[in-house]
């Protein structure tokens, strides 16, 4: 098997992020992007989809930093996943914690769009604001090219409900990510390309 990994680095005026991924890894995380909470919610992603990742990352701003982590690990599963040949290409998931339960389904088709409802009581989650999940989840299904549709289907606490959120993320991205070995190398597509 190809190692399927990337890494992706931005410098801009506004941030600098480095983000190395590696698919077909153990869960191992190393995340430090400022925001402690939001580095939680990353390590997730890496813990139950079994990836390897790897964020350093720092800005003027949270926003910024939260965005463009995105921008960077969207186009890391991108450039990672090559050509996509053999890919299992849809995944979905429904994930509890405690009282709340999320659900996230995506397709690596070469559309990047990201339909999310996620409505949070408060402003903050711990120090990570509400919205930025949001705008998150948005970002990195745009640049890394994949539908995606996520929703918190209940919950009373938004820790809850944004951690059960980010590992339905994880495993449904682990389910599309996974190779099929009955497509024997074969493009998930009827078009024969997964580009759009």
């Amino acid at each position: 098997m190809n190692c399927r990994a990337a890494s992706i680095t931005r410098d801009t005026k506004e941030t600098r992020v480095n983000i190395q991924l590696t698919i077909d890894g153990s869960g191992q995380s190393d995340v430090h992007s400022g925001v402690r909470m939001f580095d939680h919610f990353l390590a997730q992603i890496a813990r139950h989809g079994m990836f390897d990742l790897a964020v350093s990352a720092s800005g003027d701003d949270q926003h910024h930093v939260v965005e463009d982590v995105a921008i960077c690990l969207g186009k890391a599963f991108n450039e990672a996943l090559g050509d996509k040949k053999g890919i299992a290409r849809m995944g979905h998931a429904i994930v509890p914690m405690d009282e709340a339960l999320s659900s996230v389904a995506v397709d690596i088709s070469g559309r990047g769009a990201g339909y999310v409802s996620a409505p949070f009581a408060g402003a903050m989650i711990g120090e990570l604001e509400s919205d930025m999940v949001r705008h998150f989840l948005r970002t990195f299904a745009v640049e890394g090219r994949i539908t995606l549709h996520a929703r918190i289907e209940c919950g009373l606490n938004d820790h809850h409900k944004a951690e059960s959120l980010f590992k339905a993320l994880a495993r449904a991205l682990d389910d599309a990510c996974r190779l099929d070995t009955r497509r024997a190398g074969d493009i998930p597509s009827s078009k024969g390309v997964l580009e759009g």
